[in-house]
């Protein structure tokens, strides 16, 4: 049964990740709008039980990923900025996939209010386009440091037409593999 405030679920060219619009109520005084809402959830498919939300703050430029968990300790996450852009990325590396090692990018923004499911099996990241962007997400696991990898955020073989060129990476993010030496535990 819909409701006043209905998610809308678009789905990509990747079969199960959703680009989400909620359907947002501004007058003079702000807005408002339903980030997350079970029903809605349930209702295109997705059943999902977040156990764990995320939040960060970066400047423009600075570019998180390219991260995933391994099973058994895999993440599902719903992201979003609350403040700021993103572009947000994302990598197939389900390995029975028919767009395994394909990416998809998305902005996120504190003005367009996207929203983005990604499940489990895929390599995540985000470059920050504004100073002072808060980032947030739910996920479907808790973190395990064990279990944490990650790829190499400019590999030429993902096709990611990165935004930003000059971008700040932690060391971490500058010494994971490409994708052509990549084993995926999916």
């Amino acid at each position: 049964m819909p409701t006043l405030f209905d998610l809308e679920f678009k789905d990509i060219f990747i079969e199960g990740p959703k680009v989400i619009q909620p359907r947002v109520f501004g007058d003079h005084r702000g807005y408002f709008f339903e980030s997350y809402s079970r029903r809605d959830f349930q209702q295109a498919g997705l059943d999902l039980d977040f156990v764990q939300d995320n939040q960060s703050m970066s400047h423009k430029g600075v570019l998180r990923g390219l991260h995933f968990q391994s099973p058994p300790f895999d993440q599902g996450k719903l992201v979003r900025v609350i403040q700021g852009a993103v572009q947000d990325v994302i990598v197939d590396i389900r390995t029975a996939s028919p767009t395994y090692g394909k990416s998809y990018s998305v902005v996120l923004s504190g003005d367009n209010q996207t929203i983005f499911w990604i499940p489990p099996g895929f390599a995540h990241g985000f470059c920050t386009l504004e100073d002072n962007t808060v980032f947030t997400y739910k996920c479907t696991n808790l973190y395990n440091v064990e279990s944490e990898g990650g790829l190499m955020y400019n590999d030429p073989a993902f096709e990611i037409d990165w935004m930003l060129t000059d971008v700040n990476l932690s060391d971490k993010d500058q010494n994971y593999l490409p994708f052509n030496a990549f084993n995926s535990p999916f």
